[in-house]
């Protein structure tokens, strides 16, 4: 007997709506792979930005605190930022002779025949060699604030340094030079204000001796307004030229720049007021105190501030001295 029936089809039956789900809960499953993955990146990148943030914080917080925990060179032989001439040899002539005024008339009667044959040049001659009184009596103290870019601070320099050191050698006065940067912002973001007055601190430390020499000529080869100026090197052979002892170690006290915070913290102070004056304060370049009082007169005029030196030595004398007692009358 022959059967015809077939065994029946157990397997479930897949349908539109059972596929669907299926792609539904595979785009699910890969969904949620992505955003696991997306956070895990998310969580990784967090943790370097905030590693590389702790350890520049920590690069900073070093570095601060060496820097103050470091002290601020402090250059020698400095009294209230001011460095006094101790020498003042190596430039020009030490006392300028007499002029016509002052010779007898036959001298006289052949400088002025020197003047006719050669009037241009000799007249600018004697224009520099005006006689210079000594200050009396007493000591004149002369402060000079000079900003190495200052064109007012070279025409200073050249006009009257000829009788400044007459006068330091003579013992009539003495003299200071204080450097300062007030035309920082004037050398093409070089910055050679603060430089210079750098270099001349390390001079006045290192070859004090070699310091006004120095000074005489960063002012008379002084670089234009508003162009870089030297360069460390540079004013390193203008130090090395002018004598330094130890050329060196001045050197290297120069290319580091080694007093250049000291050069910015001494003119902040000058513009708060300079000591034992009437409640002065720096305002330019070059300030020129004579016993604390400032020089008003033309920067460029040797006699004129040869007077005024004069004028302030004899108020302060005539200021100093007593005026004497009347005896009693019967």
């Amino acid at each position: 007997m022959s059967h015809d029936e077939s065994t029946p089809d157990t397997s479930p039956e897949t349908t539109p709506g059972d596929r669907r789900d299926a792609v539904r809960a595979k785009a699910k499953q890969v969904q949620q792979r992505q955003s696991r993955t997306r956070l895990i990146q998310r969580v990784s990148l967090a943790t370097v930005i905030v590693a590389v943030v702790a350890a520049v914080a920590v690069v900073i917080t070093w570095t601060v605190s060496s820097n103050a925990s470091r002290p601020m060179a402090q250059p020698a032989n400095v009294t209230e930022d001011g460095f006094e001439v101790t020498d003042v040899t190596g430039v020009g002539s030490v006392g300028a002779e007499p002029t016509t005024t002052e010779m007898d008339d036959s001298a006289a009667g052949e400088e002025e025949a020197d003047d006719e044959s050669d009037s241009s040049g000799n007249a600018a001659m004697s224009a520099q060699a005006e006689p210079v009184e000594t200050p009396e009596p007493g000591v004149v103290d002369i402060r000079i604030y000079v900003d190495y870019l200052s064109s007012g601070a070279q025409d200073f320099q050249v006009a009257n340094v000829q009788q400044l050191q007459k006068w330091v050698s003579e013992d009539a006065a003495t003299l200071s030079y204080y450097p300062v940067a007030m035309l920082t912002a004037k050398s093409n973001g070089t910055k050679y204000s603060i430089r210079a007055a750098s270099a001349a601190a390390c001079m006045a430390h290192y070859s004090p001796d070699d310091f006004f020499k120095f000074n005489d000529t960063l002012l008379r080869q002084q670089p234009e307004l508003d162009t870089d100026g030297y360069t460390d090197i540079e004013l390193a052979d203008l130090a090395q030229a002018s004598g330094a002892d130890d050329p060196q170690t001045v050197r290297d006290c120069i290319v580091e720049e080694k007093f250049a915070a000291w050069a910015k913290t001494a003119t902040d102070r000058a513009l708060d007021g300079i000591p034992d004056t009437d409640d002065i304060s720096l305002t330019g370049t070059p300030m020129v105190l004579v016993n604390g009082t400032p020089y008003v007169g033309a920067l460029d005029n040797a006699k004129e501030f040869a007077q005024f030196v004069l004028t302030v030595s004899s108020d302060a004398y005539y200021e100093a001295t007593p005026a004497p007692t009347p005896s009693p009358t019967s």
